[in-house]
């Protein structure tokens, strides 16, 4: 293995992981899509890091500028919310991590115009249909020897809605950003987080770059795989 490669610390060593990343893009027309400003930073930063200790991970991409070096990351590239849905059903069973980082579209045009939409009129009225929540069907489908990480984005009762997120999709942890924090979210290479377990430890990490909060996300995480009970 070229030694640009070779992990410092091995600890998740054939450990399968199944990651998101990124936005998806929502089609109204052929020219046209509801997107939101993720960049993917923070979920590539994870990816390479998991990687880095050993882990084979699956990066199950939304449309982002970025790319991965490492060879320990296979990269599933993916459009829209359905798209990354179908994605995560096919690799979740096999994988014993999964974290969801992506920004997942909530809703998406109900019809998709096969021609571009001309100006008429003042208004434009869009009907929106909810799509899958993938964090919550993926968590009713979690098994015990499975560990679970989402990340909730808040701009008001930051810390009861991520806990309530951590509750209602069956999470184990669930990282925290809030969009009142300077410098981090989406566009920043820096990020704030506050990690939150299911068993009710909270860690608030002050602003780091993005690396060095996937290496405190991880070793969280690494913490508590070895509780995890193995599947018969």
């Amino acid at each position: 293995m070229n030694s640009l490669f070779r992990p410092i610390n091995t600890d998740l060593t054939h450990l399968r992981v199944l990651l998101t990343a990124g936005p998806t893009q929502e089609a109204i027309d052929p020219v046209r899509y509801i997107s939101n400003h993720s960049t993917g930073k923070m979920g590539y930063a994870l990816a390479e890091v998991l990687a880095e200790r050993g882990a084979h991970v699956t990066l199950v991409s939304g449309p982002t500028q970025l790319t991965v070096g490492h060879p320990g990351i296979e990269v599933v590239q993916v459009k829209t919310a359905a798209q990354m849905y179908t994605a995560c059903l096919h690799y979740f069973p096999t994988a014993t991590l999964t974290i969801l980082a992506a920004a997942v579209a909530d809703y998406t045009p109900g019809t998709v115009a096969n021609k571009k939409i001309k100006k008429q009129g003042d208004t434009l009225t869009l009907e929106l249909v909810r799509t899958v929540d993938i964090a919550a069907r993926l968590g009713q489908q979690k098994r015990d020897d499975q560990y679970m990480v989402g990340f909730a984005l808040e701009t008001d009762n930051e810390l009861a809605n991520a806990q309530a997120k951590l509750i209602g999709k069956n999470l184990d942890l669930i990282v925290l950003n809030s969009l009142n924090d300077i410098g981090a979210a989406f566009g920043h290479d820096t990020n704030q987080v506050t990690l939150i377990h299911r068993h009710g430890a909270i860690h608030r990490f002050g602003l780091k770059d993005k690396r060095a909060v996937a290496h405190d996300i991880v070793d969280q995480v690494s913490a508590q795989l070895i509780h995890l009970q193995p599947h018969s």
